[in-house]
């Protein structure tokens, strides 16, 4: 049940990107979905790799070339899911700040209701 609540999170915080950041596109909410769905796969399985071979270059720029490395997820998450499509890296970078910023917030409001449980 808790994957499933995630992956609805997921979609939501896609959802948003998609309407705050322009030069984001997308056919469906189905389609957002299954983009959520690659990205979350993405960032469990291909992520990690990237992060340790760039994580020089993270630490010398304090944590912020993170940005870069969500950026690029997004990037393959367009190229895998036919009817979600970014315009250029440029953007990708933006959504990958307000993507980033939505998932923190949302997961600060699930650590908060599992304190109060």
């Amino acid at each position: 049940m808790n994957l499933l609540v995630r992956w609805a999170l997921n979609t939501l915080a896609l959802l948003i990107v998609v309407k705050v950041v322009p030069h984001f596109y997308y056919r469906s909410l189905l389609t957002l979905a299954i983009a959520a769905l690659i990205l979350g796969l993405l960032n469990a399985v291909l992520r990690p790799f990237i992060v340790v071979l760039t994580l020089p270059i993270t630490v010398v720029t304090f944590g912020l070339f993170l940005i870069i490395v969500n950026a690029i997820m997004l990037e393959l998450t367009a190229m895998f899911v036919p009817g979600f499509h970014i315009d250029s890296f440029f953007w990708a970078v933006m959504g990958s700040i307000v993507l980033s910023l939505v998932s923190w917030v949302t997961n600060r409001l699930g650590k908060s209701r599992d304190d109060r449980n």
